[in-house]
């Protein structure tokens, strides 16, 4: 029985990996955590202990490698006594993958998968336990985008950078990926129904929550100045001849502000001890603009059930500061939610300045131009608008997701540069290679109807061992396996304690993920004849290659989906 339920679980990279560390090491139990010294020996981290291989080069002859510097740590002459090498080849456990054999050689101890055994525990049941993250977490999370909160006018993209662009989009991804993991999400703040920004945005394919044009939140604002007035840290009148400005903006006004309220933002961090918020802010003035933002998100968290609620500012490095101090004060206003920062790099755009509504015309002028150039006179009607639609959509995100956040993006804008509907350069490529998974299943059925082909049999009845081709291995070992992991990321992150205001998620990972998966994908397909001549002794091989890629069309679906881009069918 116990044998089902470790079959049953999906087969994961990070189980594995400590599975055989324990093996390596000698101890049954999961070890996790430090270092442990054992006489005068120092075992190194388990999770160094092993890496997965992920080139094709080393994939052909070994899927994990424990290095032999790894082994000379913990075997006095490097060499795997011959009951760790056995406890090694005969690893099972929960998550696990399957161990076909090993051995030592030149470049330490190398272990090889059943590839056959993992082909079928993978695909049997049509993957959809890959397509996941693993585990459901609970909490609710608030993403606040500045660029988007009102500045005396509503913002219009006609005003928007590429900077605040990037935080708009970076947030509409995180949101996605939040919720795939369990988190109730919602954005901030809410903009008017009718405004040329939410034009803008819907044709990103970002939904942003809207109001009525007439809508107020005007009782809020008064109930967050009410209680900003009565706070702690409202700075008294005696205290303020005898300190220098520090947030709260230049000298000149201070005059002008007499009767102004001012909070002393330090006093709140140091006192509630909250690391990693800026040193020199000091006291700030509160202003409508700030109120307004406070109250905004005081509505983004009024309907939170959840114990743990997160406010997730999403900002530019530039309004970083900005952002720091509105977070002080609705610490000051009694807010206790846990608030980090995101913080992104600027947008650089070498030899021109664009505002986010003359790049996305720019990008949309050029996939129409594209996409004419290649399919000609057919390239009209509504289902090429909503084509082109989510190409710019795709480009435009690939371009300024695909980096790191903290770093900055630079854009070629040049007019004649184009957009590239071949070549391995970021969303047209993802979208194309994901539409040309649909066209084969298309063909399939084609086949199917006309008698060539039977109906794709149950997966009981299939030989995985067919699957040899290197390029099949790289896609399940590299791409459907590892996705669920790669999920839980940004979750980890936001819970992660410690590190201060700032908060670091790997959100390039997806787009990067797509992207190599694509090259991958090319690669193999261009390769190998899927589809092959309609005889009963190929049937088996073709039906294995089909479970795979249909379960990779569900991986793409899947990615695309946290990155609200709905696949194409055909390209």
């Amino acid at each position: 029985m116990m044998e089902n339920i470790e079959e049953l679980s999906p087969l994961r990279i990070t189980p594995t990996v400590r599975a055989l560390s324990s093996a390596l090491r000698g101890k049954r139990e999961d070890v996790h955590g430090s270092s442990r010294v054992n006489g005068d020996r120092v075992f190194p981290e388990p999770e160094k202990l092993w890496f997965k291989e992920s080139s094709a080069k080393n994939l052909r002859n070994r899927d994990f490698l424990s290095p032999t510097t790894m082994l000379n740590t913990l075997y006095a002459d490097g060499q795997v006594p011959p009951a760790v090498m056995s406890r090694v080849l005969s690893l099972r456990g929960s998550g696990v993958l399957p161990v076909a054999g090993g051995e030592v050689m030149g470049e330490g101890l190398r272990v090889r998968v059943d590839r056959a055994a993992t082909f079928r525990a993978v695909l049997a049941g049509g993957a959809a336990e890959y397509l996941k993250p693993l585990n459901q977490r609970q909490g609710c999370v608030v993403l606040n985008c500045p660029a988007l909160h009102p500045k005396s006018n509503t913002p219009s993209p006609d005003t928007m950078s590429l900077g605040q662009l990037r935080t708009v989009l970076l947030a509409d991804h995180m949101g996605a990926l939040l919720r795939r993991q369990g988190y109730a999400v919602s954005f901030c703040p809410t903009l008017p129904e009718d405004s040329d920004i939410i034009s803008f945005l819907r044709a990103l394919g970002i939904d942003w929550p809207t109001a009525p044009g007439n809508w107020t939140n005007e009782e809020r604002e008064e109930k967050i100045q009410d209680s900003l007035e009565k706070s702690q840290y409202r700075e008294r009148e005696m205290e303020r001849g005898r300190r220098a400005s520090g947030g709260g903006g230049r000298k000149a006004e201070e005059g002008e502000n007499e009767g102004a309220l001012r909070i002393n933002l330090k006093q709140v961090f140091q006192e509630e001890g909250l690391p990693g918020y800026d040193p020199s802010l000091g006291t700030c003035t509160v202003n409508r603009d700030g109120v307004s933002q406070l109250a905004q998100l005081d509505l983004s968290t009024a309907d939170c059930t959840a114990a743990m609620v997160t406010a997730l500012h999403v900002t530019s490095c530039q309004d970083e500061f900005r952002q720091q101090q509105i977070a002080m004060l609705w610490r000051a206003s009694g807010a206790k939610h846990t608030q980090r920062h995101l913080v992104c790099g600027p947008v650089k755009t070498p030899g021109s300045h664009l505002t986010a509504a003359q790049y996305l015309q720019l990008r949309r002028g050029q996939m129409k131009e594209a996409s004419e150039m290649k399919y000609g006179d057919q390239v009209e009607g509504q289902t090429w608008e909503d084509i082109i639609k989510v190409m710019t959509s795709a480009t435009v995100r690939f371009e300024l997701l695909s980096t790191v956040h903290t770093s900055p993006v630079t854009l070629d804008v040049k007019r004649e540069g184009g957009v590239s509907t071949k070549g391995p350069r970021g969303g047209v490529f993802v979208m194309y290679n994901c539409a040309r998974l649909h066209t084969l299943f298309d063909s399939y059925e084609r086949g199917v109807e006309k008698g060539l082909y039977p109906e794709i049999p149950e997966d009981s009845q299939l030989d995985f061992s067919a699957l040899k081709e290197e390029g099949e291995w790289l896609l399940l070992f590299n791409y459907l396996i590892p996705f669920s992991e790669l999920l839980e990321q940004s979750g980890q992150a936001l819970d992660s304690e410690g590190g201060g205001a700032r908060v670091n998620i790997k959100t390039e990972q997806i787009c990067k993920f797509l992207v190599s998966l694509s090259k991958d994908f090319s690669s193999y397909y261009n390769r190998v004849h899927v589809l092959g001549e309609p005889l009963p002794h190929l049937f088996n091989q073709m039906f294995c290659r089909l479970y795979l890629l249909r379960a990779l069309r569900e991986l793409y679906h899947s990615a695309l989906d946290t990155l609200n881009l709905p696949p194409i069918r055909q390209l």
